[in-house]
């Protein structure tokens, strides 16, 4: 059977078996566009705008509210544990769902909540200018959209680990401040250094808690009344009186991930370990200060690689993002946000399901080996039915 199947291989005409091999490379290019590239539209596209809640008071619509798109942990690989083949890979698979989702979507403004790098607290000045030039091109943003980086811990390290040099090309680069405001649209933000909430009164702590607290004052002079301001409020430049938004890379204090829900969150194993503080959550400590300072009207967050929803003193909601890579998880995802100074709408949308395409890419490889085989009539009896009907296509 094989000899003969090889004697009819050799006897095709020339003509016949390069159109053949036209027909495999038509057929492996249109699968590779579609996993490379088209499936990212398809699955983004689905991906729509919230409507703001309270849209219809003091003038506020979902046209005019600020459209934010929140990510975190991206992990950017880097030269001592990444592999080249999987930088390649999952690199390739963040700018093309980023960049889709900037065509697609419009944001007006970006968050990546920390850990853009992986070794970001281990890398020479060299590695360093490499990973950031990598970063730059891959999230690249038009003039329309604002990109804003929030700090994590690998990128400058844990706390044990945090260096003034490493804070400060991080700064540098991403114009980041260890405690910094930012107003969109009437929409106050505030980044936090989770790494710098460590509570020992180490130089950066310090430094980033007193500008902390005098954010928090100046949002507190804001929010009154101009005849209840008072003395202490008499100099300070005044903020849209708003709520402010806290962004930062560790979660405030929470046990575990057991309350989790939804198909971004933890896996089941995972949910019961309890977390650590200063390492997993912020200290219980420190995320009453933030409470204490801001009373935020929302909480964003990152670092767990999970998606999770909880409330904080009854009332102020936090949302962990998941990471935006694949190698942290099989359905990476995003946080769209529709905000207006008094009120916000969150929806999740999710990127391509990392098994989804491989199970694409397996199935195109089977059917063309079966293709090729039965092209060649050396497929065995179990098949020949398909090796029947590409036979009969060549008679017609």
């Amino acid at each position: 059977m094989l000899s003969s199947g090889l004697t009819t291989v050799r006897s095709l005409p020339l003509k016949k078996r390069l159109c053949f091999l036209l027909k495999v490379v038509c057929l492996l290019s249109s699968v590779l566009v579609f996993c490379e590239f088209l499936i990212y539209y398809l699955v983004i596209f689905q991906c729509r705008w919230p409507e703001v809640k309270g849209g219809d008071h003091g003038g506020e619509t979902s046209t005019s509210a600020l459209k934010a798109i929140i990510l975190a942990d991206t992990h950017l690989l880097g030269e001592i544990k990444g592999h080249w083949l999987d930088k390649l890979r999952r690199e390739w698979q963040m700018e093309r769902s980023f960049q889709t989702a900037l065509w697609l979507l419009q944001p007006d403004i970006v968050f990546i909540l920390g850990d853009v790098f992986d070794e970001g607290k281990w890398s020479s000045p060299q590695a360093w200018a490499d990973d950031v030039r990598r970063f730059q091109k891959m999230f690249q943003c038009p003039v329309s959209t604002e990109l804003v980086v929030v700090v994590g811990n690998h990128d400058i390290g844990f706390h044990y680990e945090m260096t003034a040099y490493k804070v400060n090309r991080f700064e540098k680069v991403f114009n980041f401040t260890s405690g910094k405001l930012i107003t969109r649209k009437g929409v106050n933000f505030i980044l936090v250094n989770s790494i710098a909430m460590e509570g020992d009164g180490c130089a950066l702590c310090r430094a980033s808690e007193a500008k902390l607290v005098a954010l928090s004052h100046q949002l507190n002079c804001s929010q009154q009344k101009p005849n209840h301001s008072g003395k202490r409020c008499s100099h300070v430049e005044k903020l849209p009186a708003s709520e402010p938004i806290l962004l930062q890379h560790y979660p405030l204090y929470r046990k575990s991930d057991a309350e989790c829900s939804g198909e971004d969150s933890a896996p089941p194993e995972e949910k019961m370990i309890p977390f650590k503080e200063k390492y997993d959550v912020l200290s219980q400590e420190a995320s009453q200060k933030l409470i204490w300072w801001f009373h935020p009207r929302l909480v964003l967050s990152g670092h767990t690689h999970s998606g999770c929803e909880v409330l904080h003193a009854g009332r102020i909601p936090e949302v962990s993002v998941p990471s935006f890579s694949w190698r942290n998880r099989n359905n990476p995802g995003f946080i769209m946000g529709s905000i207006t100074p008094t009120d916000f709408s969150l929806q999740k949308c999710f990127l391509p399901y990392e098994s989804r395409v491989l199970t694409l890419y397996c199935a195109a490889g089977a059917l063309l080996v079966i293709l090729v085989l039965a092209h060649f009539q050396l497929l065995t009896p179990p098949f020949c039915f398909a090796q029947r009907l590409i036979s009969k296509h060549k008679a017609v």
